[in-house]
């Protein structure tokens, strides 16, 4: 058995049962290539590589079939892999992924030109309505050439996906692994979302007691970025309003918000048609002193009741809301009791709620309730419930 087996969806299943044509082309970013097929491995996909001579100069085709398990496919012979693995045929490949994508590569692909056994492999999987992902590295005088910026666009009214570049160091960097991955997962998706205006709120809120010091909440943010993650592989537009410190991936666009008030600001133009609030948002507000306290002196502070944000929400907007409820030191029973209550509240349609003590850095107990009535008490993984949140949602859709 090749080694490559043994690491096979040891990260997730999402990929299981896939097939995916990973086309490496002659730019210097060939060789992240070894740990982006690794890393599809992870997820679940068989990974068939296809290479182009210029790109067995930067990394040799040995480094490829250990990475993917598979001897790489350089010259297209009497086998006519382009049409068994892109063409219109009983068993084609799920996905035509190429990267790094060279500006040589982009403009063939853009003009029908099929020179190389990936260019050629383009033409089968474009005829044939395969999805094709390409994912840009080069100079950025060459990125922004005009030419070749026609080229890209002419490309995605195609139906081709771009992820990146990454603008760094005067280079267009191939994108990050996790964005390539994520793109995938989407591409191959249901897309049982497309459409839909997705938005999560995620993150602490922070309310300055002076110029130094804040009064802020534990939490990491990873809930709600497992949540947009979900609802982007659906095929949802979506949008992350994130706490400072939350990391939120290049592949989503985000609005950071620092206290409850900006938090506030932003809910008068909301705008979606599923509001998921995991935010971790204070209930209070400080008066905010100038300059720095001194720490030599004792100091009061005096706490007011901030605006619900959930409350704000529901007034601008007749969205599905997603609220969440964290507790601690409380009967299962009363944390229902207590989530019932803010569910009614606020028009919500569903309610996360959970214990902090039953809550680790990646694994959650929670009680979801629905305003039908229904209820579920589970043990997960952070992104196995944002899994159950959306196939919840998808039936109340």
């Amino acid at each position: 058995m090749h080694p490559i087996n043994e690491i096979r969806g040891s990260k997730s299943k999402t990929l299981s049962g896939k097939r995916i044509v990973l086309g490496i082309t002659g730019s210097i970013a060939a060789v992240e290539c070894v740990k982006l097929a690794r890393e599809l491995a992870r997820h679940g996909a068989e990974v068939i590589p296809v290479m182009s001579r210029a790109a067995t100069k930067i990394i040799h085709p040995d480094s490829i079939h250990f990475a993917t398990g598979l001897e790489p496919i350089i010259e297209l012979d009497g086998a006519v892999k382009h049409v068994e693995l892109c063409g219109d045929t009983s068993n084609p490949a799920d996905l035509l992924l190429i990267a790094p994508a060279t500006a040589n590569t982009i403009s063939k692909i853009s003009h029908g030109i099929d020179d190389t056994s990936i260019t050629t492999m383009a033409s089968c999987a474009m005829g044939s309505g395969m999805p094709i992902i390409m994912v840009p590295a080069m100079h950025n005088s060459m990125y922004t050439h005009g030419i070749i910026t026609e080229n890209i666009e002419r490309l995605k009214k195609a139906g081709v996906t771009f992820v990146g570049p990454k603008m760094e160091e005067k280079k267009a960097k191939m994108a990050t692994l996790d964005d390539v991955i994520h793109q995938v997962i989407r591409s191959l998706s249901d897309m049982s979302f497309e459409g839909k205006n997705v938005l999560v709120i995620t993150g602490p809120t922070s309310e300055p007691l002076d110029d130094v010091r804040v009064l802020t909440n534990k939490a990491t943010g990873r809930t709600g970025v497992h949540l947009a993650l979900e609802a982007f592989y659906r095929g949802a537009n979506v949008n992350v309003w994130a706490g400072e410190g939350v990391k939120v991936p290049d592949i989503l666009p985000v609005k950071r918000f620092g206290s409850v008030g900006d938090l506030e600001e932003l809910a008068q133009n909301a705008d979606a048609h599923v509001i998921l609030v995991p935010a971790a948002i204070s209930d209070f507000l400080v008066e905010k002193r100038d300059g720095k306290v001194s720490s030599s002196e004792e100091d009061t502070i005096k706490l007011r009741r901030a605006p619900k944000i959930l409350g704000v929400l529901r007034s601008k907007t007749d969205a599905l809301i997603v609220g969440f409820k964290a507790e601690t030191g409380i009967s299962l029973e009363e944390l229902e009791s207590r989530a019932i209550k803010r569910m009614k509240e606020h028009g919500l349609s569903i309610i996360i709620a959970n214990l902090l003590e039953d809550v680790s850095e990646e694994d959650t107990k929670a009680l979801i309730l629905r305003k039908d009535g229904k209820k579920d008490i589970i043990q997960v993984k952070k992104s196995e419930l944002a899994t159950m949140v959306f196939d919840i949602i998808g039936e109340s859709k």
